[in-house]
């Protein structure tokens, strides 16, 4: 069993991060998965994604007690068919990231720092992240930016976010932790403050916002 992490909150939220070191047929057997999902699996291509999804089964199963299903909605944000708790899923080549909490909205989103983040800073960033940019630390920043706004994105559950016009960070020193303070503009002007956490382990940045 590949459980690399488990971190509980101060808030009743809980995060579980599964390190992908099986191979596929290892997963396959420890991941015991519904029907439903079985079929999904079969359309994908990808044997990296099917290793995904089912380090995500597999870590579901170590998660809850009781077998639970996973649905999505529309906009692609999971949920539990046969629990209230809320979850908030993301994944990389290595890991796989799960925040849950028993009613709180949440999100998460987790990235390798060795994915080139130069798109971010021209489509994501406003003119203020820009330029509170460090040269010394610009990919470790550009990917908690990126995480922090996609982590929001999954929080607020709406389609047809501007990253760059809608969910601005405030001014961070990047460091193995922290806490970041951000706001969500809707398009109507009304405002969400947000306060969010992150760490940096293993070449990987992870961040997470809850209620």
């Amino acid at each position: 069993m590949a459980l690399y992490l488990k971190k509980e909150l101060d808030n009743d939220a809980k995060i579980f991060v599964w390190e992908i070191t099986e191979t596929e047929e290892e997963l396959m057997n420890l991941s015991s998965i519904p029907n439903e999902e079985l079929e999904e699996l079969s359309m994908i291509k990808s044997q990296a994604r099917r290793k995904e999804k089912l380090a995500v089964r597999a870590l579901l199963n170590q998660i809850f007690d009781d077998k639970v299903y996973l649905g999505h909605h529309d906009n692609g944000r999971p949920f539990l068919q046969n629990s209230l708790t809320e979850i908030s899923i993301s994944h990389t080549n290595r890991f796989v990231a799960i925040i849950t909490h028993p009613e709180e909205n949440l999100g998460i989103d987790i990235e390798c720092l060795d994915r080139d983040f130069s798109a971010v800073e021209k489509k994501a960033l406003s003119e203020d992240e820009i330029d509170d940019l460090s040269d010394r630390k610009r990919t470790l920043q550009l990917a908690i930016y990126w995480c922090a706004k996609e982590a929001i994105y999954k929080r607020m559950s709406i389609s047809g976010v501007d990253y760059a016009e809608q969910i601005e960070i405030n001014k961070f020193n990047p460091h193995d932790e922290g806490e970041l303070d951000a706001t969500f503009t809707h398009k109507d002007g009304t405002e969400h403050e947000f306060e969010l956490e992150y760490m940096v382990f293993d070449n990987h940045v992870m961040v997470w916002v809850v209620g």
